[in-house]
């Protein structure tokens, strides 16, 4: 399909999350217990751009811990949880942010920035981690060819930001971290 074609699909798709189409939590269909850990050797083309790295600190790997465990839970592979902590780096550098005054984008809040005004949830569910990341990945599943897109195309297409190629500079860091904590 053409590349203009599809992007403008893309972008429509992705104001229609905005516009708060869907609500809620998907259900887990993945049972943990039957799980068995295995080697972790996360999938992913190689990262576009110049890549940013932060440290973290124990709040933000609780968050990273948080995004995979609600992964896992929606039955979802590593690269969703690459997706998604990439996405959450962007937004908000992992931090679970509630309303920042003045310097709040809108009525944006916790890990994804989701706003109660967009249909992501109410303030207390955006700011929990696990409905917030549920949230995040009912909308990716959404977008046809996730998978195999490119990182920032997928968590654009969900989250409709006016940076859409800032995404892109977390995706080695993002991949590290799940591959470091997958099966922790």
């Amino acid at each position: 399909m053409n590349t203009i074609i599809r992007k403008s699909m893309l972008s429509v798709a992705g104001l229609a999350f905005a516009g708060g189409v869907f609500a809620g939590p998907i259900a887990a269909h993945a049972n943990p217990a039957d799980a068995k850990p295995a080697a972790v050797a996360v999938q992913s083309p190689k990262p576009q751009g110049d890549q940013s790295h932060i440290s973290l600190n124990d709040e933000q790997t609780a968050n990273v811990k948080a995004i995979i465990a609600a992964t896992k839970k929606a039955g979802l592979p590593e690269r969703a949880a690459v997706i998604s902590i990439a996405t959450s780096l962007q937004e908000s550098k992992l931090e679970n942010l509630g309303h920042l005054g003045d310097m709040n984008d809108h009525d944006s809040l916790g890990l994804f920035q989701q706003r109660p005004s967009s249909g992501w949830g109410t303030p207390e569910q955006i700011t929990d981690p696990e409905y917030s990341t549920t949230a995040f990945l009912k909308g990716l599943k959404q977008v046809d060819g996730w998978q195999d897109m490119p990182l920032t195309d997928a968590a654009q297409t969900v989250q409709v930001s006016a940076y859409p190629d800032a995404y892109a500079q977390w995706e080695q860091q993002a991949t590290d971290l799940v591959t470091q904590h997958w099966n922790s």
